[in-house]
């Protein structure tokens, strides 16, 4: 059975997810990958605002590639989650509801998503031509000099992800 969200993900939305749940995300969502991912905790660091509000917020690793003419936004497949898990107990800490990534995640982020009511998510690696389809809208909103690693607000529509780590802490890996 395939669950259709909408963001904001808030707890009550996915409080009663499971892992291996299939599901949709239509919304706004943002990118970040490891370079931007270092410059929110730099910022954080010096006490500065962040170029998002985390609350309820959904994070797709990925570093999506140039648009061709005509489409929204190139390739957008995910980027292994593991290389963010230095800083994404503190995103979840935050207020961040859901990663979605590729890959395995360390404890502390499984603590942090479940002392945070929250979720990680897979894509299908290798799926980024058709994850791209789901994609309606791309903007640039921080760190515009990263390129492919900028951090990108998403609109996407039946986005799709399976639940890997839930709320209870239940791992699709283990």
């Amino acid at each position: 059975m395939m669950i259709n969200l909408t963001t904001p993900l808030t707890k009550d939305k996915i409080k009663g997810l499971k892992s291996g749940d299939m599901v949709t995300i239509t919304g706004t969502i943002y990118t970040a990958r490891d370079a931007a991912h270092k410059r929110l905790k730099e910022m954080l660091e010096k006490g500065e605002t962040l170029p998002i509000d985390l609350k309820d917020a959904v994070i797709y690793y990925v570093g999506p590639t140039p648009a061709a003419p005509g489409n929204v936004i190139g390739s957008a497949g995910p980027t292994t989650s593991s290389r963010m898990d230095a800083y994404a107990p503190q995103l979840y800490d935050l207020g961040m509801s859901v990663s979605i990534g590729k890959g395995y995640r360390t404890k502390p982020v499984l603590d942090a998503i479940v002392r945070n009511q929250g979720a990680y998510m897979v894509a299908i690696g290798g799926a980024g031509a058709y994850i791209s389809q789901c994609i309606t809208a791309c903007k640039v909103i921080a760190f515009e000099d990263l390129g492919a690693e900028a951090i990108h607000e998403l609109l996407v529509d039946h986005f799709p992800a399976t639940v890997c780590i839930d709320a209870k802490g239940h791992n699709l890996y283990e």
